[in-house]
């Protein structure tokens, strides 16, 4: 039985040593009448005949922790929670609900009701009472609710909060935890040193070692403890290491933020969270960092808070590790996700903090192209590299995360899901940087900055915009450039049917310098493939073109045997038609489109001239705009 190894002589005993009063107490001793000898937390031991003599009034056995707590002292003081004085063993007695807590939690049970919410239910009415002074709180041992060691559980109620109690498996536990509470509360005072708070600092020492090392749950359980104790810097580090294993929804890393050193690592990561969770594109009330800090501080904060909102925002840490980011960047840039990571990855043994509290290079989360890269799997990888100059074993890597070609696009769940078409088009040997000037919209602007994921990234509607003709369709598409030098136009979502009467494939415009290849596919409601087309243009003549709609194919000029549809899909069933013919275009062209980074919009965008052309004399173009109205 582990509770009955527990030393509480010693536990409470170092207790009282440590203890220095707090505010309150402060005050109490100031206004005078109260002496630290009155303030002492603990009492005489209880003796044997005492204990059994509260057993026999009470008629049962007290736990093994309780029973052994008041052999120690019999009842304590408490000078953190609602609990302030635990009885000696003739003052306990049971609960008895007065207040009639137990029919509202049976009434509230159901037959999908957790073990401990029945337990909790039955409770009120066997618990044994233990404070006798509190803040309208009371200190519950429930024999119903027992471990293998024959412990009760002990539930904190505050009768104001109108909360369910606080449980702790065991009276020791619960011991315990006020113990860790009271050393948080005297944490920051210069004058609260003792063997604990030197033991739990060396602890945190040893966690930075082990988390640069790699070992970071190692780290993580050092810190998890030393936080429990209010320890400086433990609860900042600790958030570093949850935000890189867990992902979003961590807002703040403690007093580090005030710690200039770390403002462009910690802050960016802050903002993009708050941006992100809260969806606002400003704070009335400022950036709220959680901690107090300097004016030079607060206005950096200020100035990160706005690059982020804008997406302008750029991680740029110094020497050899910032500029294998900056490489990393431009390899993202253009779509190459997996060879940026598997560059900041090398690169991560030449990280180096610039503070002895930063555990690895966070900053980068918060880049708009950068962040997206960095997946979770990505993060548990950095988080078990050596950095910063250390040694240690490296982990096998993550594979890469873009598939190859263009099967993808018909992978199943779909990846531009709720959408049922995407259009595509490739500049054989162009620049990214070059596809506005060869089929950007007139007068219009070049490429603009990369969206970011969000959960309207894909726009819905009919896209119609003001001063457009309705026959005019102008795609939104995503830059990059493929593994054999192709730039490419990617629009996940097009607002408008594929390739009717009016459609005029901008492979002709595009391929001025070289071959173009433009291809769009819609699928039916039922999954299957409602329309493929595919076009083809070298040197400003197009060289053939094909659209399937079903069964029927309409062709122009000499469409090559290897891409023909009729001879790819002889004898393929319905449901792989659209795989095999992307098959059939990756191969004949070698060609490919990355996956993360048009899911995770971390593409420039370019708004192309329109894929219709106007409608001539004798023509008509109707079409129709559908509002919903809430």
């Amino acid at each position: 039985m582990i509770e009955n190894r527990f030393n509480w002589q010693h536990f409470l005993r170092r207790w009282q040593e440590e203890w220095i009063p707090d505010e309150d107490d402060a005050e109490d001793m100031a206004e005078g009448g109260v002496t630290l000898a009155d303030l002492a937390l603990s009492a005489p031991p209880a003796s044997e005949t005492v204990i059994a003599t509260a057993e026999e009034r009470l008629g049962t056995r007290f736990p093994p922790s309780y029973r052994q707590f008041l052999g120690a002292s019999n009842g304590w003081r408490l000078d953190r929670g609602s609990i302030y004085q635990l009885g000696a063993a003739h003052e306990i007695d049971w609960f008895g609900d007065p207040f009639d807590l137990t029919p509202s939690y049976q009434e509230a049970q159901t037959e999908h009701s957790t073990e401990q919410e029945v337990l909790l239910a039955g409770m009120w009415r066997r618990a044994l009472r233990l404070e006798t002074d509190s803040d309208i709180s009371y200190a519950l041992l429930d024999p119903g609710d027992t471990d293998e060691d024959g412990e009760w559980a002990l539930y904190v109620y505050k009768g104001w909060s109108g909360e369910p109690p606080d449980r702790y498996p065991s009276f020791r536990a619960y011991m315990q935890r006020m113990y860790q509470s009271f050393h948080s509360a005297r944490a920051s005072s210069p004058d609260f040193v003792n063997d604990t708070t030197r033991a739990l600092d060396a602890e945190v020492e040893r966690a930075r070692r082990e988390a640069l090392h790699g070992r970071w749950e190692t780290a993580r359980e050092l810190l998890t403890e030393a936080e429990r104790y209010g320890r400086p810097c433990a609860w900042g580090m600790l958030r570093q290491l949850e935000v890189l294993a867990h992902g979003s929804g961590y807002y703040g890393f403690g007093e580090l933020v005030a710690d200039p050193r770390y403002t462009d690592e910690l802050v960016p990561v802050m903002a993009a969270a708050r941006l992100r969770d809260n969806r606002s594109t400003a704070f009335p009330r400022g950036f709220v960092l959680g901690t107090k800090t300097d004016e030079g501080v607060t206005a950096a904060a200020d100035a990160i808070l706005a690059q982020v909102r804008e997406g302008s925002y750029r991680y740029a840490p110094e020497g050899d590790f910032g500029q294998a980011v900056a490489e990393a960047r431009a390899a993202a840039r253009w779509g190459d996700t997996d060879a940026a990571w598997r560059t900041i990855r090398a690169a991560l043994p030449s990280w180096s903090p610039p503070g002895p509290d930063l555990l690895a290079p966070l900053g980068v989360l918060a880049d708009p192209v950068l962040g997206p890269v960095v997946t979770r799997e990505r993060a548990l990888e950095l988080l078990a590299m050596p950095r910063a100059g250390t040694q240690g074993p490296v982990p096998d890597p993550v594979p890469d995360l873009d598939p190859p070609g263009l099967c993808w696009l018909a992978d199943t769940p779909r990846w531009n899901a709720p959408h049922d078409s995407y259009r595509c088009l490739w500049v054989e040997g162009a620049e990214p940087e070059a596809l506005p000037e060869l089929l950007g919209e007139d007068g219009g602007v070049g490429l603009t900055a990369p969206p970011g994921r969000r959960t309207d990234w894909f726009p819905y509607g009919t896209g119609q915009r003001d001063g457009l003709a309705p026959w005019e369709d102008r795609a939104v598409v995503s830059v990059g450039r493929t593994d054999s030098g192709w730039a490419f136009g990617c629009d996940a979502a097009p607002r408008t049917s594929p390739a009717g009467n009016f459609f005029v494939s901008p492979a002709t415009a595009a391929s001025r310098d070289g071959r173009a290849v433009v291809l769009w596919a819609r699928r039916s409601r039922g999954g299957g493939l409602a329309v493929f087309h595919l076009s083809v243009a070298d040197r400003g003549e197009g060289l053939y073109a094909y659209t399937l709609r079903g069964t029927d194919i309409e062709r122009s000029g000499p469409v090559p045997g290897s891409i023909d549809p009729e001879r790819v899909l002889h004898g393929v069933g319905e449901a792989d038609h659209e795989r095999c013919l992307l098959a059939a275009v990756q191969d004949e062209f070698g060609l490919s489109l990355p996956r993360l980074a048009l899911v995770e919009g971390v593409l420039p965008q370019l708004t192309t001239r329109s894929w219709n052309r106007a409608p001539k004399d004798g023509e008509a173009y109707a079409y129709t705009t559908i509002r919903i109205v809430r």
